[in-house]
């Protein structure tokens, strides 16, 4: 259903300022790859949650299954097939690189929600 929640928005909201601030300014071989793939799926997760009211698990799954796509998407180099290959923001957005640890950041983030949620 259909519902504003004013907390998952001001959630996301600064996690988005986090990943532009982690993106703009850390270039390290840790926070930026792993770090920054291990909250985009709580950001997503709270943009859902922002608009849209439903069980936390069903939400937890959409957004975990929606970023394995997005990574197999990166595997079969789907800027490329789309024809977005110069199109800065669809690298960014899709991204251009396939990496396991990837799928294991989006997991942990995702379980991470589940048990934060679970304890409250």
């Amino acid at each position: 259903m259909l519902k504003f929640s004013l907390k998952y928005f001001l959630l996301a909201l600064a996690l988005f300022i986090t990943e532009v601030l982690i993106a703009l300014y850390v270039h390290d071989s840790f926070i930026r790859p792993y770090v920054g793939d291990y909250l985009v799926v709580i950001f997503i997760y709270c943009v859902v949650r922002s608009i849209y009211q439903a069980p936390v698990r069903r939400v937890a799954t959409g957004v975990l299954v929606f970023s394995y796509l997005i990574e197999i998407g990166q595997y079969f180099n789907l800027v490329g097939i789309l024809g977005l290959q110069h199109n800065r923001a669809a690298r960014i957005i899709i991204g251009t690189s396939f990496a396991w640890s990837d799928l294991v950041a989006y997991t942990l983030g995702i379980l991470t929600v589940i048990l934060v949620e679970k304890k409250r």
